[in-house]
């Protein structure tokens, strides 16, 4: 089971995430959304209207890395597939979409917050 001061992390820092990505003019869709291959942290439409489907990492120190070193080849693969069940449900699977990672980095002085746009292409299941 994960430990509860994790989790109020990861919590605090989708919340800064959620008030970033508003403030950069996405509209959130979802946030949490869970279905049965798993959870997406945050769906969002650009300013131009594509669907961003969004994991966001916090971390308190850079000790261990830096949070968006955490999304690797198999949170990738996991994200794609979520991506997927979520635009069939949704028949939207002529929408363009793309894979964002933003990274929040809560600090003594301050939130350092790192969005990478495009942070890694579908991957095929």
């Amino acid at each position: 089971m994960k430990d509860m001061s994790k989790i109020s992390t990861g919590k605090e820092g989708e919340q800064i995430a959620l008030a970033y990505l508003r403030k950069n003019g996405y509209r959130i869709c979802e946030t949490n959304f869970r279905c049965p291959a798993g959870e997406i942290d945050i769906i969002a439409r650009d300013k131009t209207g594509d669907i961003v489907f969004l994991e966001v990492k916090t971390r308190k120190s850079i000790d261990l890395g830096y949070p968006e070193q955490a999304v690797g080849a198999r949170k990738q693969k996991k994200m794609s597939q979520l991506a997927l069940w979520y635009l069939q449900k949704n028949k939207m699977a002529d929408h363009n979409a793309r894979f964002d990672v933003i990274a929040v980095t809560m600090l003594p002085d301050g939130n350092e917050i790192k969005l990478i746009q495009n942070a890694f292409d579908f991957v095929e299941l």
